[in-house]
Order: C-alpha cells, then sequence, then structure tokens
C-alpha cells in the first residue's frame, strides 16, 4: 500500500486524502488545528463554489450539504452611475445552469476530518516544519504540500512569468452576516463594481449558526475602500461594512437595514499578493514535495475561484496519483501533475487578473451588452463555473467585437 503524507487540511488537502483513502492509498494530513478549534474559530475564507466543483465532491461522497445550503442561482453584475445618484448604468443577472453553493468551512473541514479518520487516515496535529517534511519523505512515496504559510510554503519558489502581481492588488475584508433582505428575484451573487473604488459582492451562504450572506470588500489599495486597517472589533468592522456600501452602494445598503454579524469569528480583513508558485520544493537533504492548492496557486478572490481551484486541482491531482500505479513519484510525474492543472488554472488566473486592473473599452462593452441581450448574461454568469469559456473573447478586443457583432446579428 502506497503511503502519501499531505500536509494541510483544506479544501484541495482533504478532499484529496479523502478520494486517495477510498483508493486504497495509506494517508496522514498534517495540519495545526483539530476540527473543533477550526469550528470555533474565526472565518477562513469567501468560499462559493459552482457546479464542476462540487460535483467532485459528490463523485467522493462528501458533499453533505447541498440539500441544506442556500443557493446560489445566478449572477448579479451591477456598476454605479458616476454621477454619484442612485441610477446603475451597467445592471443584469444571468442564471446558471446549475446552482452554486457556499459552506463555512468552519461547517465543512471539522465533517471532512471526521471523514478522513473513519476511513482509517492518520491525523496529525501539528505545525510542520522542514524538519518534519524531510521525516516523512523519507518514510512515505509521496509528500504534498496543500498549505503555503510559514517555512514550508517558502519551499515553493514564486514563477515571475505566471505572476502578474508582485504586491497586494486588493484591500480585502469578509462580513458574515443574518438579517439581509434577500435578493427579490432569486438568489444570487451580487457583483458591484465601483470603478477606482474596488468591488463588492454579496452571497447566501450556510455557516454555523445555519443560513446566511457573506459580504466581500475589496477595496483598491490607497483608495477609500481600502479602510480596514483602524477598526477594531466585530461591530467596528459592521459599522464600517455598512458605511461603506451606504456611501457607494445604496441598493445594497437598503437590503442590510437589519443586519448583525452571525459571530465575533464572522469577519476577515488582510490582503495578500496572487502568486503562482514553482510547484516542486526541494528540501535540504535534496528529497522533493509537491505543492497544491494555494501553496503554489493563490489567486485573488475577485472572481470567487479559490475554493473551486482547490476542489479542481484534488481532482487532478488524485487521477494522476492513481494512474501512476506503482511507478516513481519523480520530478517528471509531479511537473506534469501540475501541469495538467495549469492547463485549466492559467485561464482562471488570467480573467482573475484582468479584473484587477481597470476595465479597458472592449470589456466595458461586454458587460454593458449583457444588460440588453440575455444569451451573453447567461454565458457571463455560467462562465463562473468553468471560466475557459470566457476565451478568447473576454481576452482580446478583435475576438470581443466579432463575437458582439454575432449576437447582435442573431
Amino acid at each position: 500500500m502506497r503511503k502519501i503524507t499531505i500536509i494541510g487540511g483544506g479544501q484541495s488537502g482533504l478532499q484529496l486524502g479523502i478520494g486517495l483513502l477510498k483508493n486504497g492509498y495509506q494517508v496522514r494530513i498534517v495540519q495545526n488545528r483539530t476540527g473543533e478549534e477550526i469550528a470555533n474559530g474565526r472565518v477562513l475564507s469567501s468560499q462559493c463554489m459552482f457546479d464542476n466543483a462540487v460535483q467532485h465532491e459528490r463523485d467522493l461522497g462528501i458533499d453533505r450539504w447541498s440539500d441544506t445550503c442556500p443557493p446560489v442561482d445566478g449572477i448579479q453584475f451591477s456598476v454605479p452611475d458616476p454621477e454619484g445618484s442612485d441610477n446603475k448604468v451597467i445592471d443584469w443577472c444571468g442564471r446558471l445552469d446549475k446552482s452554486a453553493y457556499s459552506v463555512d468551512q468552519r461547517v465543512k473541514m471539522p465533517v471532512w476530518l471526521d471523514e478522513l479518520e473513519k476511513l482509517g487516515g492518520q491525523l496529525v496535529i501539528a505545525e510542520a516544519g522542514i524538519a518534519d517534511l524531510e521525516s516523512y519523505a523519507r518514510q512515505d512515496d509521496l509528500v504534498l504540500v496543500a498549505s503555503g504559510k510559514g517555512e514550508v510554503g517558502q519551499l515553493f519558489e514564486r514563477d515571475a512569468e505566471k505572476s502578474a502581481y508582485d504586491k497586494p492588488m486588493r484591500a480585502l475584508a469578509l462580513t458574515y452576516v443574518k438579517g439581509m433582505t434577500p435578493r427579490p428575484e432569486h438568489s444570487a451573487v451580487c457583483f458591484n463594481l465601483v470603478p477606482g473604488v474596488g468591488e463588492y459582492f454579496v452571497f447566501p451562504a450556510l455557516t454555523t449558526s445555519g443560513p446566511c450572506e457573506i459580504m466581500v470588500f475589496e477595496g483598491v489599495p490607497g483608495g477609500p475602500m481600502d479602510c480596514w486597517g483602524d477598526v477594531k472589533g466585530p461591530e467596528a468592522h459592521l459599522a464600517k461594512s455598512k458605511e461603506i456600501l451606504s456611501t457607494f452602494l445604496p441598493w445594497e445598503a437598503e437590503r442590510c437595514n437589519d443586519i448583525e454579524l452571525t459571530d465575533d469569528n464572522g469577519i476577515l480583513a488582510g490582503r495578500f499578493a496572487p502568486t503562482i508558485r514553482n510547484p516542486i520544493g526541494v528540501l535540504p537533504s535534496g528529497r522533493k514535495v509537491l505543492g497544491i492548492g494555494d501553496a503554489i496557486c493563490l489567486n485573488d478572490p475577485i472572481t470567487g475561484q479559490g475554493s473551486n481551484n482547490a476542489s479542481k486541482a484534488a481532482a487532478i491531482y488524485l487521477n494522476r496519483i492513481i494512474e501512476r500505479g506503482d511507478q516513481p513519484y519523480d520530478d517528471a510525474w509531479m511537473q506534469g501533475t501540475f501541469d495538467s492543472f495549469w492547463d485549466y488554472a492559467q485561464w482562471v488566473v488570467q480573467w482573475t487578473n484582468m479584473l484587477l486592473l481597470p476595465p479597458p473599452p472592449f470589456v466595458l462593452e461586454i458587460m454593458g451588452t449583457a444588460g440588453t441581450v440575455p444569451k451573453l448574461a447567461h454565458r457571463m454568469a455560467n462562465g463562473f463555473n468553468d471560466p475557459r469559456d470566457f476565451f478568447p473573447w473576454f481576452a482580446d478586443p478583435n475576438a470581443a467585437a466579432d463575437y458582439l457583432q454575432e449576437l447582435k446579428a442573431a
């Protein structure tokens, strides 16, 4: 029986570990918190998982929440009038072919940790360091790193060719709330772009206390939404969230008259540089470890693809490991495994990086046209499930012009 250790028990690490156990591998997960500590801790992310990513969980029998989690049924996109009125210069909504779901990782990960142990996996609660990786690499056939923090994360060098930015592009904040007025027609990720200020999106989710809404703020550095550094405490964080909406997005503020935090841990603020790293880490002994998930592909949350990327990476890595059989997990296999993931992820990263810059005229034309052409709004919405469908027409002005001409002709 082949032995595999995974450092990090998040979306990619646990999904992969459970998949390996169900295929006859011996698995050890090493992470620094117990399920109880995760459940009682601070929120970890703004995960909204679209159907293709959730299907990988279903395939493993570990989607335990789609029947109880409030569904996300569409994508709404709005841009306020720059003159400062309550009007919107762009406003459309596209329905998703299949619902998306957002399950608080404080709900999901403890259940998956229990499942891992029920299947016979070994769970080690520890802060893994380089010496630990050396020990695991000596003992096991393969070591994967699914956590990008600490000295272990530093094993993976930044790939300058694949990383468009070397600094944070947004000041980020999350606010988990209850009591928000629902969107009237159907649920959606309500995505609002305020030029020069940043983005705000909000969607229904399931948290530790039940249904909620997750508010996500993305402030342009140095702008008026880059305002979280001096905010201290949960209630001040909630007040700042409401203040931003009242200032820039009055239609969203109207939905928030009666909101309150889901819990004092339902807030988060910070910033990071979107980064792609080389997938193979070299230990001092010369032994190699393979990165997965955020350890090597850290995307800005503006497109909501982080947990989706993690799920899809876990599925690809699982298939590659199974296909490898008894052959060694050598350098060529490690690089080939990442390359199989990058064949997909490169399009997600390119799309996300585009949205972190001021939109060029042809993108504004696409967004505006979606308000009058339902077929385009539908395609835009469902591109969140598979962003490869945005190319080439969302990235190239000539391809965009040709596509819009086809739509108008039809």
